[in-house]
């Protein structure tokens, strides 16, 4: 006599995520098969494999991976899932290259409602989608109540770099122009203000976006005159200049009214004792452009939707303490260090 195999349909609704979800046994299966695959559904997780082969187009490859423990979970503009597909995509997108393919770890707490997985992974596979990019493989583990805050998400994405495109640090040259995608800290004041029940007379949304298309546009208008990207995450645009400024042996100088940020983001800094160049960001991009090539970037940038409020904000100096300063037209000015933003919080 034939038996046919039994799967449980999961409780979405009322359920609850269980250590035998993580077991590896038929709890698992229902698992994966009743949510992820509902979620990120594709032709190569329809294989149920522990891998997936997949096809390499001409050019050089680029991977980088990260994990995401963001809390809350949830915040104005997004969650911990679209914000791993986001954020892994803008990484691979920052070496010039187009994401293609990524993969997706859970770590799971006992006790995880369903339905906030559920709206989790529907939104990772909302934003994979949008972007056109695929979740191709995985891993689920559950570990017990109390060992984990809710939900850690890691992904890994490849991605695609055409030959003879070389974005690195090491490139800048002193009077490169410093370029940015947008107005800053959108991302991190959400998170904060949804995290300290904080309201503000405007909504304060995070800018959670894949810049990948971005990315197309103003390397079809600039080329190898872009000597690096960075997207300012974790510490902001500080860190992330700090960062170029000590790889490339050189210093930055910026114009403090050149830099985009909104005065609702401005003000809930003034509230929390922050400072917005230290702000996390998840839908911006930094660049450093070869100065007779800057305009045509910068106007290329403005062009799409993701970059319409870009701006160049200051240029590349010879400084062997390799410093970020801020001046203003009424005179003076700071050093922008990047040790100030080190206890923030998470966010990103």
């Amino acid at each position: 006599m034939r038996v046919k195999s039994y799967q449980r349909k999961l409780d979405i609704k009322n359920g609850c995520i269980d250590l035998s979800h993580g077991s590896g046994g038929r709890a698992t299966t229902e698992l994966v098969l009743g949510l992820f695959h509902e979620a990120f559904g594709n032709e190569w997780l329809a294989r149920c494999n522990d891998q997936s082969a997949f096809g390499v187009r001409s050019g050089r490859m680029v991977m980088t991976t990260d994990s995401y423990v963001v809390s809350p979970l949830f915040f104005p503009g997004g969650n911990i899932g679209s914000l791993a597909v986001h954020g892994t995509i803008n990484d691979v997108a920052m070496a010039g290259a187009r994401p293609l393919y990524l993969s997706a770890s859970f770590i799971l707490e006992e006790g995880f409602r369903l339905s906030d997985l559920k709206t989790i992974a529907d939104s990772m596979g909302a934003a994979a989608r949008a972007a056109g990019v695929h979740i191709i493989t995985g891993d689920t583990k559950v570990v017990e109540r109390g060992k984990a805050d809710g939900l850690f998400i890691s992904t890994t994405g490849v991605g695609v770099l055409a030959n003879g495109l070389e974005l690195s640090a090491e490139n800048a040259r002193i009077g490169d122009r410093v370029l940015v995608s947008g107005c800053l800290g959108d991302h991190g004041v959400a998170i904060m203000s949804r995290r300290h029940n904080l309201a503000f007379q405007v909504d304060i949304v995070s800018d959670s976006a894949a810049l990948h298309d971005l990315v197309a546009g103003m390397v079809a208008a600039g080329g190898a005159s872009i000597r690096v990207m960075r997207d300012p995450t974790r510490g902001g645009l500080a860190a992330t200049l700090n960062e170029i400024a000590h790889q490339s042996s050189l210093g930055f100088r910026l114009q403090e009214e050149a830099i985009p940020v909104k005065p609702a983001v401005t003000a809930a800094c003034e509230l929390l004792g922050l400072d917005p160049l230290h702000v996390a960001n998840e839908g911006k991009l930094v660049a450093i452009v070869a100065a007779d090539m800057a305009d045509a970037v910068l106007a290329a940038m403005k062009a799409h939707p993701l970059g319409s409020d870009a701006a160049d904000i200051g240029e590349a100096v010879a400084d062997h303490h390799h410093l970020v300063q801020m001046s203003t037209s009424f005179g003076g000015g700071r050093i922008v260090d990047w040790l100030s933003g080190e206890q923030l919080p998470r966010i990103c």
